[in-house]
């Protein structure tokens, strides 16, 4: 089962609930690179963690796997190849817990308390996340070639949020993007991800990312969630591909792949 990289095209902060959680209106598209999970049901739950990331995985009951099976009253034997970095703002561990409840076909009644990315990673196809990501809405968007480049430093999400300089910023603007993937990045255009400033404070490196992908060409370049992940867009496969030969030689000690975002809605089912 893939438990696809998730990227957020865009991302606004327009609140804070009283109980500390903030509010998001964001742009989410997955793509075709990701973890991989096995899920086989048995008596006694276990979690074997291979590929380069797997040292970085948490083995305990903070697991998101585990606290998936927890949330649903399942056991299995599960076993993740942990192919995308850790704490680097494309999905992660949420998205390897989605993994695991699509295997077993089953959610719990409020998946958005194992994170505010789960109801969005269930789905693992373009959408609209907003609410603390509760509300989702699926969308048709065109597929897109990417360049993810990451420097290898962890930003986590709580420090990033606790440095917003605000957390009452506009939503997404109206209409919501069209299936045209250049309209789609006029509309980008307007947009933003409130959480790039904050991460760049923690963590200028994320920077070079951004200038590296801009020097390679991208139509559009932007960090995705919190960081320290970077996407650019490029016209086609083989542009992202040269892109990313290009940045990894020149920074050989970063993460850098290029892939494309899973297919959504038909515009017609979208429409309709």
């Amino acid at each position: 089962m893939l438990a696809p990289a998730k990227i957020n095209l865009a991302l606004h902060v327009t609140g804070r609930r009283a109980d500390g959680y903030h509010l998001l209106d964001s742009l989410v598209v997955f793509t075709a690179l990701g973890d991989r999970v096995q899920v086989t049901p048995a008596a006694k739950t276990s979690l074997t963690v291979t590929g380069p990331f797997a040292d970085a995985v948490p083995p305990g009951p903070d697991n998101l796997c585990l606290r998936a099976l927890e949330a649903v009253g399942a056991r299995a034997l599960v076993v993740l190849d942990k192919q995308l970095p850790p704490a680097s703002g494309i999905g992660g561990g949420t998205a390897d817990a989605a993994a695991v409840l699509r295997a077993l076909d089953r959610s719990p009644a409020r998946p958005e308390a194992l994170g505010a990315d789960l109801p969005a990673c269930l789905l693992s196809r373009p959408l609209r996340m907003r609410g603390v990501g509760e509300l989702i809405q699926p969308l048709a968007l065109p597929v897109l070639h990417l360049v993810l480049v990451n420097p290898r430093v962890e930003t986590p999400t709580p420090a990033v949020f606790a440095a917003l300089d605000r957390r009452d910023g506009s939503p997404l603007p109206e209409p919501a993007p069209a299936a045209d993937a250049d309209t789609l990045l006029r509309w980008l255009a307007h947009t933003r991800n409130d959480l790039q400033p904050p991460a760049l404070a923690l963590c200028p490196v994320i920077d070079d990312c951004l200038a590296a992908l801009a020097a390679q060409g991208a139509q559009f370049a932007r960090m995705s969630g919190s960081g320290a992940t970077c996407f650019g867009v490029f016209p086609d496969a083989a542009a992202a591909q040269a892109a990313a030969r290009a940045i990894l030689a020149a920074s050989p000690g970063w993460w850098v792949q290029a892939t494309a975002t899973l297919p959504g809605l038909s515009p017609a089912d979208a429409a309709g």
